[in-house]
């Protein structure tokens, strides 16, 4: 019983720190594909899919990280992972393991949570608008 109050207690904490994580692991995805920071190429061109799907990746998980809109982010994020599921890895088998989807079904997952429970308790959404809108 102990633990579970814990975790009750934290719930809030835990959700942040949550948020946090999956907006900056796709905030770096997006900035490693679009800007070449950490060590990705860079310079993926706009026009393309992998360029929409890029500027969502950094766009999106730079509000997910700061809780502004995160649902609308984690609704976009979910499409870039289900348009990477079914365009690039599905093709190669079904596994994630074998096919290397298991970040793009981890992140879709993510993204339905965040979709389900929003910005949480601490986000720049209610400090500058004074409510969570999306």
């Amino acid at each position: 019983m102990m633990k579970l109050e814990c975790f009750k207690k934290n719930q809030d904490k835990m959700y942040l720190a949550f948020r946090v994580l999956v907006g900056g692991m796709f905030f770096m995805h997006g900035a490693q594909k679009m800007l070449g920071w950490f060590g990705g190429p860079g310079g993926v061109q706009l026009a393309t899919t992998m360029g929409l799907a890029g500027v969502v990746e950094l766009v999106g998980g730079l509000a997910i990280l700061l809780g502004f809109f995160s649902r609308l982010a984690a609704l976009g994020g979910s499409l870039v992972m289900l348009g990477a599921l079914f365009t690039v890895h599905f093709p190669m088998g079904w596994n994630p393991l074998l096919n290397k989807g298991e970040a793009a079904l981890l992140n879709f997952a993510a993204f339905l949570v965040i979709m389900a429970l929003g910005n949480g308790k601490w986000n720049l959404e209610k400090s500058v608008l004074k409510k969570e809108i999306f």
